[in-house]
């Protein structure tokens, strides 16, 4: 992969997580903390689990490594996690868009949050965080439909179809 097709990925990335924040507006609280049982009880920590992930992994890459992330806890409701995963999105669009070539073969040293080192080419992780938003919005898409709600199709080649029709208007 290219730099261009890492701006790419994550503007799908971004793209994906609007449609399923979007899937999760009408919910009550009370269906948002629900425990469904899945890695991450609820919903909502699932989503948190993922924005904080999204920001972790930016933090490392700007050479810093955080040993602990906020609780969900501290995101009570969708106002909350919205507000706060646009600042993330934001500066993680930001840093994609200024990758060059040379950025994208860098090893970056961090440190886990169990404290283990460990060091990577930065096009590794950028691959595996595209990934790993993916993973945890099928859980959410999964746990919406047991709630009764309707999750949005959040599906790459949706995304593709978009904006070649944007492209085409």
């Amino acid at each position: 992969m290219n730099a261009e097709d890492f701006r790419v990925l994550y503007d799908y990335n971004s793209w994906a997580n609007h449609r399923a924040l979007d899937s999760c507006a009408t919910l009550s609280n009370e269906q948002l903390t629900r425990d469904l049982g899945s890695s991450f009880r609820s919903m909502r920590d699932t989503l948190v689990h993922t924005l904080l992930v999204e920001w972790l992994w930016l933090e490392r890459w700007h050479g810093r490594s955080p040993g602990t992330y906020p609780p969900a806890s501290d995101f009570p409701d969708m106002a909350a996690i919205k507000r706060r995963w646009l600042e993330i999105e934001r500066d993680l669009l930001d840093y994609v868009a200024s990758l060059t070539p040379e950025d994208l073969q860098r090893v970056v040293h961090h440190t886990t949050t169990a404290g283990v080192p460990q060091a990577q080419p930065l096009w590794q992780m950028l691959q595996h965080l595209a990934n790993h938003s993916t993973y945890h919005r099928g859980q959410v898409a999964t746990m919406l439909r047991q709630s009764g709600a309707k999750p949005a199709a959040t599906d790459l080649i949706l995304f593709y179809r978009e904006r070649a029709a944007a492209a085409s208007d």
